[in-house]
């Protein structure tokens, strides 16, 4: 077999063509995906839009690399014709043809005229643009198609992914907005007038600024896959998009309280004046119980009670009035407010009462105390005990006198139980009140 001086041994007749053959089927592959190139949806569109930003800047030099990848197949196509009818004027090719067939297969035969308007965006294989003229081999012509191909495949297919997602879902959901709108407005909540209104409008204007950005710069809203070759390789990407839903759901949620409060205002009010009535009533029985304890205990202290909350009621009557005007959006944080004020209120009042009548319960549990250690010591036959009889009757006339002085009463009842103790042989027990309870001989406590 013959050397050539540049492409290596003289290909035979079988291998031109095998290597036709597969040239061939190359030749139908690229021109398929050309064609559907040429008739991408996102193709269209970009041809048709006026765009901005990096879209604008990608997309002047994808319609480049597009024009050029047609210069390319077009002189892919008349290399690969010339080569055919080389092949076909003799049914066994001479030398010569040989020769000259392997020189178009493999060496760098393909002259590529550029033009300005052709090439000035487009990228070159080396990264140099600007030629007259570049020279390929039929195979570095189909590595480089593939290239530019893949390149111009990615930013259509970028852009038409973010048109097909981004601005139905926006426009979806400024009917959603819309929606809102009417229904805050029907229950007052207006812009300057609160919050969720002012939230409303900078929605509306993010989503309509967010809208005309996608759909002149799409691109800007493409997040590509990380380590991915393939073109279109990446999502969009809908930050702002949820950033936005999100608080138009949150939105949404505080207009449906609004709503709530309107259907339930009645309902709350009255229950907030029951609330208050009934603090109000507990603090007029803890100042009667103060006067009751002042009369009749002496030495201790006894809190003062404070006056009902006028603050509260003037705040109901400010929402009941809200609710007759049908200012839903205040009266649904002053409600909020009150309620939880309104059940602080009545603790509050009944600690009060608790504590004002506590010298009342201590007597009380003093009072039990003494008659129960004295029916212990009646059943063990010790009730006339002198000693007894004098410590019962001394602590029963504090007890129930008045004023009674708890402090002298308490140390009566508890010498009372000692001496008990003392003549019934057993120790007095601690008690969780501070006083002191006998054992019986089985060392259980007494009742």
């Amino acid at each position: 077999m013959g050397v050539t001086e540049s492409t290596g041994p003289v290909m035979d007749r079988d291998e031109v063509d095998r290597a036709l053959a597969r040239l061939g089927a190359e030749h139908e592959a690229i021109e398929t995906s050309l064609l559907a190139l040429q008739d991408h949806a996102g193709r269209r569109l970009l041809e048709g839009a006026e765009l901005t930003g990096v879209t604008k800047e990608r997309w002047t030099a994808t319609e480049a690399s597009i024009t050029l990848l047609w210069t390319y197949f077009d002189a892919y196509a008349d290399a690969l014709r010339t080569a055919r009818e080389i092949r076909a004027r003799r049914r066994w090719s001479s030398r010569e043809d040989l020769v000259e067939l392997t020189e178009l297969l493999r060496g760098e035969s393909v002259t590529v005229a550029g033009s300005a308007s052709a090439t000035a965006n487009a990228p070159t294989l080396h990264g140099v643009s600007g030629k007259l003229s570049e020279r390929y081999s039929l195979a570095g012509l189909v590595d480089r198609m593939n290239e530019l191909y893949a390149r111009s495949l990615d930013m259509v297919v970028a852009a038409d992914a973010v048109w097909s997602a981004l601005p139905a879902r926006i426009d979806l959901l400024a009917a959603e907005l819309q929606r809102t709108r009417r229904l805050a407005h029907s229950v007052g909540v207006r812009p300057g007038e609160h919050p969720a209104g002012d939230d409303l409008e900078r929605i509306t204007r993010t989503l309509t600024k967010l809208r005309e950005q996608v759909i002149s710069d799409p691109l800007a809203f493409w997040i590509p896959a990380e380590g991915s070759s393939a073109p279109g390789g990446g999502k969009p990407d809908t930050t702002v998009y949820d950033r936005e839903a999100r608080a138009l759901e949150d939105v949404r949620r505080e207009i449906d309280a609004v709503l709530t409060v309107r259907q339930d205002a009645e309902k709350r009010i009255v229950k907030l004046r029951d609330l208050l009535s009934r603090a109000d009533r507990t603090l007029a029985e803890a100042r009667t119980a103060r006067g009751e304890v002042l009369a009749k205990i002496a030495a201790t202290e006894v809190p003062v009670v404070s006056g009902p909350p006028t603050a509260l009621q003037e705040q109901l009557a400010t929402a009941a009035e809200y609710r007759r005007q049908g200012q839903w959006h205040r009266l649904s944080p002053l409600l909020e407010s009150l309620e939880e004020k309104a059940e602080d209120e009545l603790v509050r009042a009944r600690e009060s009462l608790t504590a004002v009548t506590a010298p009342l319960a201590v007597r009380a549990e003093l009072r039990g105390r003494l008659d129960a250690y004295k029916a212990k010591v009646a059943r063990h036959g010790l009730a006339e005990d002198p000693l007894l009889v004098e410590r019962y009757e001394k602590a029963r006339r504090m007890l129930w006198s008045a004023p009674c002085d708890l402090r002298a009463a308490e140390q009566a009842v508890l010498r009372y139980q000692q001496a008990a103790a003392e003549l019934l042989g057993t120790a007095p027990q601690e008690d969780r009140g501070g006083f002191r309870r006998m054992s019986d001989d089985r060392g259980e406590p007494a009742s």
